[in-house]
């Protein structure tokens, strides 16, 4: 069996977070906890006045938004876990920024929500999930995310946790 010393969970604050904590704390590993925010496409035109504007405004929009998210990893709760949590913040292209941390970190496991859309959803949109699985440097476990948020965290099934090796 496979010595798990430390767990990346790339996380968008939904419900994969208490399945990454059970194992960070059934293995007694390092838990790394990630949030990507994208970068800002810079559009083209950047000397017009009017585009100068709304890309100002985008950026203080993200700037907040960064900073919502910076309060949201941190106050992330991991109860009952005795190892060390890293909590990052990283900017950039959201799955070749997680497999560069992943690769970083020396990581063993990547645990990483899914939204489970269809094959059409992820041609139209991609996913990011897919993409890491496909192309990152260790082991990834996806949990499907729920339809529809519920009100208390729960286990995930065995039919909600895919492991891709």
């Amino acid at each position: 069996m496979q010595t798990i010393n430390t767990i990346l969970h790339p996380t968008d604050f939904s419900s994969s977070s208490p399945f990454a904590l059970e194992l960070a704390r059934n293995y007694e590993a390092r838990l790394i906890l990630l949030h990507v925010v994208p970068r800002l496409p810079r559009p083209a035109g950047c000397e017009d006045a009017i585009v100068l504007r709304e890309l100002e405004s985008s950026q203080m929009d993200l700037r907040a938004y960064r900073e919502e998210m910076r309060a949201s990893l941190d106050h992330l709760p991991l109860p009952g876990l005795a190892m060390p949590v890293v909590r990052r913040l990283e900017e950039g292209d959201v799955a070749p920024t997680i497999m560069r941390v992943a690769k970083e970190s020396g990581c063993d496991l990547i645990v990483m929500g899914t939204h489970g859309r269809t094959a059409a959803g992820r041609r139209l949109m991609g996913s990011v999930a897919e993409k890491v699985a496909r192309h990152a440097p260790c082991s990834v476990v996806t949990v499907k995310a729920p339809l529809v948020a519920r009100e208390n965290a729960h286990e995930p099934t065995n039919e909600e946790i895919a492991v891709i090796l």
